[in-house]
């Protein structure tokens, strides 16, 4: 899920042609964030206020656009995007009066009578580069958090969901406070011009490529980055899980959204037996979710262009398809696919698949999947399905992963106080909640002192007597 961005040695001349616009734009906003407009939480309140009534009050706009791009379904447009920033903007409101507080510490003996503690403060100016799969939910999510720390903020839409860029586009101007944030749209050019400017803070939503250039961009002026990238996420199946169950969960989480999301299930791990009784599980949980022709569902969507249709249809020779397969690439289209008896060094189990296609690896020595998982890169997420607490403890201390859940797929994801991010090659820095507030935070530690007890023995010249109060001040 990648956005358009020319490599460094690739830059054109259109590209630089544009930098005169994206520094102008850059550096009208960072005027206005020094006036100390967007450090009132009176105004923070006002702007993620007023994000909330831009989306409340054209919802439907929203879900037509989602359509245009996605074919989603209403129900799970609200579900996955509209519901989830409402929850967002909410918790956030909520919480804000606490998250902006100083936080008190412990001054030592040596530097009495003093105050000491930590002032969160805002960063600056941040771009916010969001993707095509979620195009509301991935770019405006970041946007709260930027908000509430007091921020001001460009947002790159996605120029793959073009329906949902333009309406942001549209929209955003309308409710905020147009000194303060403003939305680019466009491709690679304008992303080329966007970061090669200096930002205070860069939070990217994408692929491990452009991820890549995201970091050498934002190298040049030292800009920290946060970077939600994606990988292969393992789904552990042991032979104790709930069957049933976890074929429900499974198939929502994979073919949700057309199996377009991030911490979607890449793969199931389990023993060959547990294999032979969870595939017809699955099957018949499809053939309920979408119907025997999931093509005719209004609840199943679309790959976002025919290119990733092309790509994922290439994936199909790499193992034996027990379930689905049919492709049409001038609708878009691929059915839910379940495979078995994969290559392991073919394409669908080296690249994140990141569509409808749900391999099913099994397992000689179930004890071995901790070793399968390490093996590979550590990814956004890692499922385990098991009745056995101890299992699941074992699986979750031992694999590295951005974020986990057991018994379940992506519900964490609704847990505003848990952070969500990755780790290694699946990304770095998190956001959510107050986690989200840090990210865009400084923590600037303070420390205020009297003028009265002016201890001398910190000053030379030096001497046993201050040595011996010194040793004694530091036990």
């Amino acid at each position: 899920m990648e956005v358009s961005v020319l490599e460094p040695q690739m830059l054109s001349d259109l590209a630089r042609a544009n930098d005169w616009n994206a520094a102008t734009l850059v550096a009208g906003l960072r005027t206005y964030f020094r006036s100390g407009s967007t450090t009132e939480l009176s105004w923070r309140r006002k702007q993620l206020s007023q994000l909330r009534k831009m989306i409340s009050e054209n919802e439907a706009h929203f879900v037509q656009a989602l359509q245009d791009d996605l074919r989603k379904a209403p129900q799970e447009s609200y579900l996955t995007e509209i519901s989830f920033l409402y929850n967002d903007i909410n918790h956030t409101l909520k919480s804000l009066k606490k998250w902006v507080r100083p936080r008190k510490v412990q001054s030592p003996m040596m530097t009495q009578p003093a105050k000491s503690y930590v002032q969160p403060e805002p960063l600056g100016v941040v771009l916010i580069i969001g993707a095509w799969n979620y195009p509301l939910q991935l770019l405006l999510s970041p946007l709260v958090p930027a908000i509430a720390a007091g921020n001001c903020a460009v947002v790159k839409p996605s120029e793959l969901s073009p329906a949902t860029s333009r309406l942001i586009a549209e929209l955003l101007p309308r409710y905020l406070d147009n000194d303060a944030f403003a939305c680019v749209e466009g491709g690679v050019a304008e992303t080329t011009a966007l970061l090669e400017q200096r930002w205070d803070h860069i939070m990217y939503t994408g692929g491990g490529r452009v991820g890549k250039i995201i970091m050498s961009a934002a190298a040049k002026y030292l800009t920290p980055v946060t970077l939600e990238l994606g990988g292969k996420s393992p789904c552990i199946v042991a032979d104790d899980a709930n069957l049933e169950v976890a074929a429900r969960r499974i198939a929502w989480g994979k073919f949700t959204n057309a199996g377009q999301t991030c911490i979607a299930p890449d793969y199931v791990l389990c023993s060959r037996q547990t294999a032979d009784r969870f595939t017809p599980m699955l099957q018949r949980v499809l053939w309920e979710m979408y119907g025997e022709h999931p093509r005719e569902s209004a609840d199943y969507g679309r790959i976002i262009n025919s290119q990733h249709t092309l790509r994922l249809s290439d994936y199909l020779g790499d193992g034996e398809v027990v379930f689905g397969g049919e492709v049409d690439v001038d609708d878009c289209y691929m059915a839910p696919t379940i495979m078995r008896n994969v290559n392991l060094s073919a394409g669908v189990m080296q690249e994140e698949i990141f569509g409808p296609i749900l391999p099913i690896i099994e397992l000689d020595d179930f004890s071995k999947a901790e070793e399968f998982v390490n093996e590979r890169e550590k990814p956004l997420a890692l499922y385990v399905f098991t009745q056995d607490e101890a299992l699941a403890d074992r699986i979750l201390s031992r694999c590295s992963s951005g974020n986990a859940c057991v018994n379940d797929c992506m519900m964490f994801m609704l847990a505003q106080d848990l952070p969500f991010g990755g780790v290694g090659a699946s990304g770095m820095g998190s956001y959510h909640g107050e986690h989200g507030f840090r990210t865009f935070s400084h923590y600037k530690a303070v420390m205020r002192r009297r003028n009265i007890l002016d201890i001398d023995i910190r000053y030379a010249p030096f001497n046993d007597r201050k040595m011996k109060f010194l040793r004694l001040l530091s036990k």
